[in-house]
């Protein structure tokens, strides 16, 4: 038995059938976790929705910011935008079973006996695994419950860019759900840089990735998490990316939890999505 943990897939459904034959994926003894983006701007974000969902419990799946930018759409929050690839769901018979499944995702997953923690974007300095737990289920509850009309509604934007135990309401919810959807960059006091989305070394003077805060309360955990095409391998054994660009014509990657041993396949058709 062994557990993937898979990259961003943003709709490239061939290109994960091509990942699972490269690693031999047996569905009656492995197990797959996703690091959210399953959906938008590939060629078949349809089928990855249903492909996922039939998997059943032999997968797990986080949600990630272009998970949560679909049902915002799906919703009638926000308009369409011109790089977004969603039609299929939005027009498929089965579009609200999908959508209700895909809102019932978790923003966090963690496995004590593998001692690794799946999230999609990152953490800010002051959390710590029962924090962010905690944070995660607040969210959840409201996505999952008769408000998610109106988070969806409520959750963009950039402020409050620093946590404070103290925040309530939309404000904190809004601040968590960006941390586990967007975050990328933050300076040491763990205020967030959100508009910052570049490969480091190109992000502002004052600003580090989020694992690379000081003294940071998650520094113990092992982290997988996808989000950050342009980031390149880390020497770590706390910190494992798996988001190497698929939709930009680069990899799929998949990293097996166990030993830590990754493995990939390449993407080039996928450039001009």
């Amino acid at each position: 038995m062994a557990t993937y943990a898979i990259g961003d897939i943003q709709g490239c459904h061939d290109e994960l059938q091509r990942l699972l034959e490269h690693i031999k994926f047996d569905p009656s003894n492995d197990h797959l976790w996703f690091v959210g983006d399953l959906v938008n701007r590939g060629p078949n974000s349809l089928a990855v929705l249903r492909f996922i969902k039939g998997l059943g419990d032999t997968a797990t799946s986080v949600l990630g910011n272009h998970d949560l930018h679909t049902l915002a759409v799906a919703n009638g929050h926000l308009q369409y935008h011109r790089n977004d690839n969603i039609d299929d769901i939005l027009h498929a018979d089965d579009r609200d079973e999908l959508t209700d499944w895909l809102r019932h995702l978790p923003l966090l997953h963690h496995d004590e006996k593998l001692n690794f923690t799946m999230i999609h974007a990152g953490l800010p300095p002051q959390w710590g695994l029962a924090t962010a737990q905690s944070c995660a289920k607040e969210v959840e509850a409201i996505l999952q419950s008769d408000q998610h009309v109106e988070f969806l509604d409520r959750m963009y934007g950039n402020e409050p860019a620093q946590w404070n135990e103290e925040l309530k309401d939309w404000d904190r919810l809004r601040f968590i759900t960006n941390c586990f959807s967007r975050l990328r960059y933050c300076d040491a006091d763990g205020v967030l840089a959100l508009e910052e989305k570049g490969a480091p070394g190109s992000q502002a003077n004052n600003l580090v990735p989020w694992f690379e805060v000081p003294n940071r309360k998650n520094a113990d955990m092992r982290i997988v998490f996808g989000h950050w095409s342009t980031l390149g391998a880390i020497d770590s054994d706390t910190i494992y990316p798996v988001d190497t660009g698929c939709l930009w014509g680069e990899s799929l990657t998949a990293l097996r939890l166990e030993d830590c041993k990754t493995f990939s396949i390449d993407c080039p058709q996928m450039k001009e999505f």
